[in-house]
């Protein structure tokens, strides 16, 4: 990959090898301030504080407990007030958290550096650091304080996985301070650069220093991070929008029942006994609290997955997910260099290339190629033969050689780039191409390749450790590998078949991305790639969002950077997807917090990625995605069941309490017979639905739309109005025939309970054990309540007739089979 540097960016620096003077430095400080990511400004207390308070859910439990409160109800108002706790801690949480991640990313820059000013070595704190220093690094310098280019380098190598995603180590090669002077702009080759943030692995360097702070790759990275919010689901905004509208229409029912009762002359009293009643039958406490139950059971049936969830809301968005955004390494891949082939030359064994490739390598180095062969030779019980001297790798050699004795002969073993390996050896022409050519086509597979050769040499020659110009056997290739993990596969085949697009996101070459997605499937195995750095007009946030087609048929992106990842997340959610995103580095973090669903890894997984993800697998197993999809489906449809059960029940039962007394009859519901019914409906609504996930919710996801959409919403009312029409009816025609209203309310409770038996039954499918005995208890129970006199009379209700009995279970199987009727041809299900 190249990075733009201007002629501006040069401006204060200077090509010395002595370094800034004092007085450079107090310029470029004044200039660029100093080498730290740039802090929020304000009191985090108060900020804290106005973001918890904004949640309209604890405003909405606050209002629903103060009305409580207000008709005398204060058992029900305290439970309420205390709710809002938990809420609370829970908002301020995730505030914290997002912070925290900030701080988390800032934590994996160097806390000091060794830097060259005015000629000496000076040991600083990387704070102090500004663009024109020289900056001395080595192994055990470990992370870079700040971006620059490499004046010169010593057999570097750095990790820059954080950043980029690629596993295979990067080897660095030097730039001259007078190549920046050509033009006002040039484009200079990433490994010509360091990166803050990066870890060195092997050998060392001069870093001059180009940007500091916010300016880094690294500082871009934590500022997009500090810029994203999270959104708000479009359950809870759902939820918040009825919550609030059936706060107003009970409200109002309320308002004119009490009017209306004074204006019929039953006075004040009277008025505001009818009123407080219908208050406790319609405040819709129950909506807020069964969302809240429902996703903490879905946060534990996650975590009994392997899916820990750190923002609970993050439960019921997973099962609406339509595209998957994984990254490369660590996620798709195991996240570690292995040696997969070992291609030998006639006449070496495929033991004998290993353990030459063994002796040219440095077994207590912490070159993830080294470690590779090492792991290899170790799981085939080879003796690797120990070396009396080495000629290290460096990027103008581009091998190591190393010098052994075995069996009382002296040899010389070198490994390195295919072509300088074959150009030391004594192959033919003719040879040396047709391995050349086995390069290009284990390099098109996503390999990274090493030669390895070999020769005896004399007593003397291992004495002097020169190495010998020519002569080498050619022993063969060493192709390594990220693979990719095995459960990835069918993972992705699920998504595939269940309307989940999986677009693979990395820093990584594009040939070398598309291997590994054809390993696992991605684009039914002919996965079609794009590049980033190709095309990068084409990856700026205000193209992408006008062009939604670009992203809709890609399998790969390659050469993608954080920022550009961060926008085509950002994309695709403004094209109307539910878009989760996997990661584990750092370079994963500004997507991972804009995505609807951030997935990290939690073995492999950087505390960054963690702080800012919505859910951690800890398994790091891509498959536990698949299960923690169909539990989220599951939840969101348990959900749905429950709250179309309360609408169901609360309709008729909160118009019929208003309408009968508006009416001029006598009140429909005393408070006993409000409370009864409450302690039917929470349990209902709590655990009849709690169902276990099934392939019943497999198929294409739903996508961004109401939680109740308007043929939800028809479905309810007109159910709700013939129930409430048959409830008055029964009332009223009961008062008629023998003007006792303890007679019409046993009929209506009758009617309510076998109602809501029913509903849960029918509504399950009766699958549902729990809801099957849930139902069961509760008609049982009623029945006592009316059928038992003792128990009736407190109750101011009268035994019903079998006749009466049959009347309802009639008027309950009606309006089940208008339910049914009205299901099939209105819900969206």
């Amino acid at each position: 990959m190249k990075k733009k540097i201007s002629l501006e960016t040069l401006s204060g620096l200077n090509g010395r090898a002595t370094g800034l003077s004092a007085a450079e430095v107090t310029s470029q400080r004044s200039r660029f301030g100093a080498n730290a990511i740039i802090e929020r400004t304000g009191n985090p207390w108060l900020e804290l504080f106005v973001d918890t308070i904004k949640d309209p859910m604890i405003w909405f439990l606050i209002g629903i407990g103060t009305a409580f409160f207000l008709v005398g109800d204060r058992q029900e108002a305290i439970i309420l007030f205390l709710a809002t706790i938990p809420l609370l801690f829970m908002d301020a949480f995730l505030h914290w958290r997002t912070q925290a991640s900030t701080a988390s990313l800032k934590g994996q820059l160097a806390a000091d550096a060794l830097v060259i000013r005015d000629g000496e070595r000076l040991r600083i704190d990387s704070h102090d650091i500004v663009p024109g220093d020289l900056v001395v690094l080595n192994s055990e310098e470990h992370f870079l304080p700040a971006d620059g280019f490499w004046e010169s380098v010593d057999s570097l190598q750095v990790d820059e996985s954080v950043l980029t995603g690629e596993a295979f180590p990067i080897t660095k090669r030097t730039i001259p301070f007078d190549a920046f002077r050509s033009a006002q702009e040039v484009l200079v080759d990433s490994q010509s650069l360091g990166f803050a943030g990066t870890r060195i692995l092997t050998g060392s360097g001069l870093l001059r220093i180009l940007f500091t702070g916010k300016n880094t790759s690294y500082g871009e990275i934590v500022q997009s991070v500090s810029t994203i919010a999270h959104e708000r689901t479009a359950l809870q905004h759902s939820i918040a929008k009825l919550t609030k509208r059936l706060i107003y229409a009970a409200a109002a029912f309320c308002l004119i029942l009490a009017l209306i009762r004074v204006y019929q002359g039953h006075g004040w009293l009277d008025a505001l006994l009818s009123a407080a009643t219908l208050a406790v039958a319609a405040m819709p406490e129950e909506f807020p609290v069964v969302f809240s139950f429902f996703l903490g059971v879905g946060v534990y049936r996650l975590a009994k997955r392997g899916a820990l969830v750190r923002r609970a809301v993050s439960v019921e968005n997973i099962g609406r997910i339509t595209r998957i955004c994984t990254d490369k390494t660590g996620t798709i891949t195991a996240g570690q260099l292995k040696l997969t082939h070992v291609d030998a030359a006639s006449p070496f064994s495929e033991s004998e290339v290993l353990s030459h490739a063994g002796a040219a390598s440095n077994h207590e180095g912490t070159d993830p190629v080294d470690q590779a062969i090492f792991a290899l030779s170790g799981e085939r019980d080879l003796k690797i033969p120990l070396r009396t001297s080495v000629i290290p790798f460096t990027e103008d050699r581009k091998r190591e050689t190393a010098f052994y004795e075995n069996q009382g002969s002296a040899f010389c073993a070198m490994k390195g780039s295919p072509e300088t390996i074959l150009s030391k050896s004594a192959l033919s022409s003719e040879e040396k191409n047709k391995w050349l050519d086995r390069t290009s086509n284990w390099a098109r597979e996503g390999h990274k390749l090493l030669a390895v050769g070999n020769r005896e040499v004399s007593a003397a020659e291992l004495r002097d450790g020169k190495e010998p110009d020519s002569g080498f056997q050619f022993a063969g290739l060493l192709a390594f590998e990220d693979p990719a993990r095995p459960e990835v596969r069918p993972a992705i085949e699920y998504c595939g078949k269940n309307g989940i697009k999986v677009l693979m996101i990395t820093g990584d070459h594009p040939q070398t991305a598309a291997a590994i997605a054809k390993d696992v499937g991605l684009g039914s195995g002919q996965p079609i790639v794009i590049s980033a750095e190709a095309d990068p007009e084409k990856f700026e946030a205000d193209w992408l969002k006008a062009n939604p087609e670009f992203l809709r048929g890609a399998d790969v992106i390659a050469r993608c950077n954080p920022i550009q990842k961060l926008r085509v997340v950002e994309a695709l959610k403004s094209s109307g997807e539910i878009v989760a995103v996997t990661g584990d580095g750092v370079n994963d973090v500004p997507a991972l917090k804009a995505a609807d669903i951030g997935i990290a890894m939690g073995v492999r997984g950087t505390r960054s990625a963690k702080e800012v993800s919505s859910i951690i697998l800890s398994d790091d197993n891509f498959s536990t995605i698949v299960n923690a999809i169909r539990e989220g489906r599951q939840l969101f449809s348990n959900l749905r069941l429950s709250f179309e059960y309360l609408l169901l029940f609360h309709i008729p039962f909160v118009l019929s309490a208003a309408l009968v007394p508006l009416l001029g009859y006598p009140l429909l519901y005393l408070p006993a017979h409000v409370v009864w019914l409450e302690l039917i409906i929470h349990p209902t609504a709590l655990f009849a639905f709690q169902q276990a996930a099934t392939s019943e919710n497999d198929g294409a996801p739903e996508r961004r739309v109401s939680f109740f959409d308007k043929r939800d919403a028809l479905l309810v009312l007109l159910v709700g109005l013939a129930v409430t029409t048959a409830l008055i009816t029964s009332f009223v025609t009961g008062l008629s025939e023998n003007s006792d209203a303890n007679h019409g309310r046993a009929k209506i409770m009758a009617l309510l309970a076998l109602w809501s038996a029913g509903l849960a039954v029918f509504l399950t499918k009766g699958k549902s054990r729990p809801a099957n005995i849930i139902a069961a208890a509760s008609l049982l129970c009623s029945v006592l309540l009316i059928q038992v006199k003792w128990l009736a009379g407190p109750l101011h209700l009268t035994p019903l007739h079998g006749l009466d009995w049959l009347k309802v279970f009639g008027t309950v199987a009606a309006a089940i089979a208008i339910l049914f009727i009205l299901r099939k041809r209105f819900s969206s299900r």
